[in-house]
């Protein structure tokens, strides 16, 4: 903001400010009810810095300046934008990004929004759309159903664009400042935030909302639902799937939890030396002691994935302290075949394995071969307390007929085009390719 202003001239613009939104906010609201939470969870603020309009999860800043000119050109402008944040928030665009390139991720994020606004019906926001938008729309669609910023993004990086083309498509479909959107770099090691968890409860809710809903809204609600569902399916933490398979054991170390300072000082000021509680020297911890990896080494799965998944399952055990001194992990590589079996003992063994990994096979898709190796080693008494089995594969191949003694999970990466089926036994895990993704420019 210029220096010029006065604090009154200020207090008008953001009153003024303010109540465009809150317009635009009852418009929205009153044609798309199943909005209303999502509408109402920004709270209004104006920012000088941010350029145009923006948001970081929790408020919606807006620069007086733009948002004064895009209403009065058009308060379908306001609408839209207004929508294309809220959107962003619903689908954890904020989120998401992981390693991807930010410039080529905040388009295909812009991209899936504005797809969504494009197919609703409402007047508040209907508007035709431009050649150049009809063109993207056709050639993303061709290659998956349900636009995603996950889906739009690969194929964008594909294309090979220019840069003057990227800035071309940015233009169309920018609506809003990604300026406050979080660091995923900063972000990565830390567990969802409040904020974060609130717009997956929010996008929840309003899924079951629309499937409730009135025929007539749920067919004007265009893409909405169908990319809600899509969204929504995928959110799952590799993190917390992996606690799945870990054990409470007793560990040397002072367990702070069952400790009572109060005790303990309240001896050492009344007897000097004498605490009159003692700390235990042992504690519970949840930690992986036993348990296999199964990667897919077909033709059919990417030894890219497959890579990147050892090196995520690696990374999440490693930055929680999940190995205990000593432990029993088997890494087996099978395609119709088990082709290699890898007893990993200590943190350093894997940390061997991963520098020296080489993937073997190539061949067809079976499971049973590596279902029955591990039995085989459960007769041989080479596992005291097998926690249960981690299968990462395409999900194209052979189940066991029966269900195995031991949890079984079969870890697949969604590419959105397929409905993966797996037999009732077994726990399906479908992870966003977020986690595996790499940035062109590291």
């Amino acid at each position: 903001m210029a220096e010029t202003i006065s604090e009154e001239q200020a207090a008008r613009m953001n009153a003024l400010g303010k109540e465009i939104l809150r317009t635009a906010r009852n418009e929205l609201y009153l044609k798309m009810r199943y909005l209303d939470v999502a509408l109402s969870s920004l709270r209004f603020q104006m920012d000088g810095e941010i350029g145009s309009i923006g948001t970081d999860g929790q408020g919606l800043y807006f620069h007086p300046g733009w948002l004064g000119g895009a209403y009065r050109e058009d308060r379908k402008n306001v609408n839209r934008a207004y929508l294309h944040i809220v959107l962003h928030c619903l689908f954890g665009h904020l989120y998401l990004r992981g390693k991807r390139d930010p410039l080529f991720w905040d388009l295909a994020c812009n991209i899936a929004v504005e797809s969504i606004i494009d197919s609703l019906s409402y007047p508040c926001v209907r508007r035709a759309p431009s050649w150049l938008r009809k063109d993207v729309y056709r050639r993303l669609k061709s290659s998956t159903k349900v636009l995603t910023a996950q889906k739009i993004y690969k194929s964008l990086t594909a294309w090979g664009m220019s840069e003057k083309k990227r800035m071309e498509l940015e233009a169309e479909f920018g609506a809003d400042s990604h300026l406050y959107w979080p660091d995923p770099e900063k972000n990565k090691k830390r567990p969802p935030n409040e904020t974060e968890n609130n717009w997956k409860q929010i996008s929840e809710q309003m899924e079951l909302n629309l499937d409730t809903f009135a025929q007539e809204e749920a067919s004007a609600s265009g893409d909405l639902l169908e990319e809600l569902r899509v969204a929504n399916k995928k959110r799952y933490d590799y993190r917390e799937f992996l606690r799945k398979f870990s054990v409470w054991r007793e560990e040397i170390g002072v367990d702070d939890d069952s400790f009572d300072y109060a005790f303990y000082h309240y001896g050492l000021s009344m007897y000097g030396n004498m605490p009159l509680i003692e700390p235990q020297e042992t504690k519970e911890v949840k930690k992986i002691e036993e348990f296999v990896i199964v990667v897919d080494t077909s033709m059919s799965c990417s030894g890219d994935l497959v890579r990147k998944f050892l090196e995520e399952t690696y990374d999440v055990l490693s930055e929680n302290e999940s190995f205990f001194r000593k432990v029993h992990i088997r890494i087996l590589q099978c395609d119709e075949q088990v082709q290699e079996d890898v007893r990993i003992e200590r943190q350093e063994d894997w940390e061997r394995y991963m520098q020296e990994l080489k993937l073997y096979g190539g061949g067809g898709t079976d499971f049973r071969p590596a279902f029955a190796y591990i039995d085989s080693l459960i007769e041989q008494g080479a596992f005291q307390n097998l926690r249960g089995v981690i299968y990462f594969t395409d999900g194209y191949g052979t189940y066991p007929s029966r269900m195995p003694s031991y949890e079984t999970a079969f870890v697949f990466i969604d590419d959105g085009s397929r409905d993966i089926r797996t037999p009732a036994w077994a726990i399906r895990l479908v992870l966003d390719e977020a986690i595996f993704m790499e940035s062109e420019e590291e």
